[in-house]
């Protein structure tokens, strides 16, 4: 039997080397790129310029090149974009696979400051090719650090719309897996001298799991601003916020409608789509679409821009989706052009007139000429307006479609809305704020909200001819959705409004979170913190949360005070899945030291303004030290910062490089590290890939090399670090039995739980 088993074994492996070495779509070799119907129908629609449509469809057959963002808001970015051009392209650009050289990435033309990349090298080979070893492990190693991230380049384009400041209250609709509303964290944080901006992201999605992967996102960015929720996007709750000591409803700068959508121009990357793809896609998730738009713009200040956007090329979920939202918005919203903000991009405008296919072929243009059988799958809004006047005025051409052949994309549809005025089923309005110091995107009058249940509850009515009921089609919606909360939808419809539902339904499913319990001012744990850390009279103590209210504190997390406002005025009205970040964590042996919290070093960047005490400033050279050895002595460290550390006691420390214009050779960003003084030793605290990051920014290579039959790994350090590295070991060993001794016993990265 054991024979057996180890064949059965060799031949999996062999299967799946096979499928390894297959290239592309391997997994998918009996998946035919055809489907006649998709033909048939964009051909008929005309959405491809004439004499393009052979381009168009053999771009789709081709597999999608793959792209990379280094992230914009922090201040390494500029180094990590010097240390991709100056090292890794220019070693690729002499690389030969199969025998065909390797093509140079090249920077999105329309994307700004060089922050985007891509090249023609699928996933595949990048991951496979030991040529790019070293390659792929910089950019698995910095995607995990939360300095780079790899996107599909018409991913990036909605958030570049939305025009964002750092001031802005910003709602991600339908935000998994996350690559948009890491964007949106970016953007926030523009100034890494700001560590609390005004603004937030609120990222929401109604798949529990999928949130998680929304989490996963917002921790590697470290932002104190962003929190994420689990709810229906088409029946989000409105959320209340503590204004000059009044209730308020609040209402959102800016907000991204990414919506779910059938996903045809995805075909490059699903390669599955091909054989699933009919029209019948579209036409069950139109009334979804329109349903989370109507709830977008309802939660939109006046002034604000929503973008709405689809990886889909259909006018049925594109076009008749806003033109929808236009008419019954009667002037209160404006398409606007963004065309402006995306200089060398290649897009075709919104269409104005389109058709819709059934999946048996059978073709309609006009409702009134829609079988009454047919009426509850088909509704008015899927066709364009009949009054050629109120179709001009719309200006449906300021929508971008981006066809895959133009610039070696997928396929994506975006449109820019601004809000001008109250949507007409809402009473009153709140003010976009002009002033950044004034208040935020608020309702101002002390009535009812814009969402209230007597106002939303006439909105059905207003839009009933709109296609927005139920019955059938709602049905057809549901299964669409895959992963929406019944429990939620039945509840908004027994009560008639969008609204949240009852806590006791909210536990049926997902999994159940920890509380969010913010300390006051005078919780007993800020009295060793407050004199270890020497914390400045202007630390926020009340933006300071745990998560439990019983027994000792693990963790310590910050949020801004706007987050704070919404988590402490919302708590039974939305479910939080995770915010904040992480600052403080226990450390059992602590109190021996001064203080029974240590620095986290997510936080660092954020808790770091406030730190007057426990701050030795490094040189390139001492953080060379710090991250290639494991326990070196004080004595390694260079003379200014070796006497710094004498006069420390042991405990957590701040390690802190501040660039020197005069040198330019070194890097010229500021780097905050976590540390322990140990009584004869010092130790940086930061995750591998963080150090990774560091030393590559320093000039030091590191990667991961396979060792063996096993394929065990071991680090290589290269570089004059790696020679220092090796003498230390020895002592640095010796080292840590010493601090062992003394009571320097938690020295793991992570907190002991």
């Amino acid at each position: 039997m054991g024979k057996r088993s180890r064949q059965r074994q060799k031949n999996q492996n062999t299967g799946r080397d096979d499928r390894d070495n297959a290239g592309w779509g391997a997994g998918y070799a009996d998946i035919v790129k055809e489907n006649k119907l998709f033909e048939h129908y964009y051909q008929e629609l005309g959405l491809v310029p004439e004499g393009e449509f052979e381009q168009f469809m053999d771009a789709m057959r081709e597999p999608l090149p793959a792209t990379i963002r280094i992230t914009g808001y922090k201040s390494h970015a500029k180094e990590i974009l010097h240390c991709l051009k100056d090292k890794y392209f220019k070693d690729i650009q002499e690389v030969e696979i199969d025998g065909q050289k390797i093509e140079a990435p090249q920077p999105l033309s329309w994307y700004p400051d060089e922050q985007a990349w891509h090249t023609n090298m699928s996933r595949k080979i990048i991951r496979k090719s030991p040529l790019l070893e070293k390659f792929h492990q910089f950019l698995v190693s910095e995607t995990e650090s939360g300095n780079i991230s790899r996107q599909e380049a018409v991913s990036m384009i909605p958030p570049l719309l939305l025009k964002i400041e750092s001031h802005h209250k910003i709602l991600d609709m339908c935000a998994a897996p996350g690559s948009k509303t890491a964007q949106l964290i970016e953007m926030l944080h523009s100034d890494m001298d700001v560590p609390f901006p005004e603004g937030f992201v609120i990222a929401n999605d109604v798949d529990n799991k999928r949130c998680y992967l929304l989490v996963h996102q917002a921790k590697r960015l470290n932002s104190p601003c962003i929190m994420v929720v689990n709810h229906d996007a088409s029946c989000i709750p409105t959320l209340k916020i503590d204004v000059d000591g009044k209730k308020d409803n609040l209402f959102y700068d800016r907000i991204l409608c990414d919506v779910p959508c059938s996903g045809d121009g995805t075909l490059r990357k699903n390669i599955d789509v091909w054989k699933k793809w009919t029209t019948s896609n579209s036409l069950h998730l139109h009334g979804l679409q329109l349903r989370i738009a109507v709830r977008g713009v309802e939660q939109l200040a006046v002034g604000g821009r929503m973008v709405y956007s689809t990886c889909s090329l259909n006018p049925i979920e594109d076009e008749a989706v806003i033109a929808a939202l236009l008419e019954k918005s009667e002037g209160a919203l404006e398409l606007a052009d963004g065309s402006a903000a995306l200089p060398g991009l290649k897009w075709m405008p919104g269409v104005s007139s389109w058709k819709l296919m059934t999946k048996e072929g059978t073709w309609f243009s006009d409702w009134s000429k829609v079988p009454t059988h047919r009426q509850t799958q088909i509704r008015p809004t899927m066709f364009p307006p009949e009054d050629p006047e109120k179709l001009a005025e719309m200006h449906l051409e300021r929508c971008m479609r981006i066809l895959p052949h133009h610039q070696n994309t997928g396929g994506f549809f975006v449109a820019v809305l601004v809000k001008k005025a109250p949507m007409p089923w809402n009473k009153r309005f709140p003010k976009l704020r002009k002033d950044v110091s004034s208040g935020s995107a608020l309702q101002t009058e002390g009535s009812p909200a814009a969402s209230t249940p007597a106002d939303a509850a006439r909105l059905p009515e207003s839009m009933e001819e709109g296609g927005k009921g139920g019955g059938p089609e709602g049905k057809a919606e549901e299964e669409a959705l895959k992963g929406a909360s019944s429990a939620q939808e039945s509840t908004a419809r027994q009560d008639g409004v969008c609204g949240p539902p009852a806590s006791k339904k909210m536990k049926l499913f997902g999994y159940k979170e920890d509380p969010f319990v913010f300390l006051t001012e005078e919780d007993p744990v800020f009295t060793t913190i407050q004199s270890f850390y020497d914390l400045a009279p202007n630390f926020p103590k009340l933006n300071v949360l745990t998560r439990t209210h019983d027994g000792k504190k693990r963790h310590l997390y910050m949020v801004s005070k706007e987050l704070r406002n919404v988590l402490i005025n919302n708590s039974e009205r939305m479910k939080v899945i995770n915010t904040g970040v992480k600052v403080w964590s226990r450390n059992s042996d602590g109190e021996e030291f001064g203080s029974p919290f240590r620095l986290a070093q997510e936080g660092i960047y954020t808790l770091q303004p406030y730190i007057r005490s426990r701050i030795i400033r490094v040189s390139v050279e001492d953080i060379k030290v710090l991250l290639t050895q494991e326990n070196p002595y004080l004595s390694k460290l260079e003379p200014e910062a070796h006497a710094q550390a004498k006069k420390l006691v042991m405990g957590s420390i701040v390690l802190k490089y501040i660039p020197n214009p005069n040198n330019p050779e070194d890097p010229q960003c500021p780097i905050q590290l976590c540390g322990w003084r140990g009584k004869t030793s010092i130790r940086a605290f930061v995750p591998r890939n963080e150090r990774f990051h560091y030393l590559r920014m320093l000039g030091v290579e590191v990667f991961r090399e396979k060792q063996g039959v096993g394929g065990a790994e071991k680090e290589v350090v290269e570089g004059e670090a790696a020679k220092d590295g090796e003498e230390g070991e020895k002592a640095a060993e010796k080292e840590a039995e010493m601090d062992l001794e003394n009571g320097d016993g938690n020295r793991s990265s992570e907190p002991k739980k």
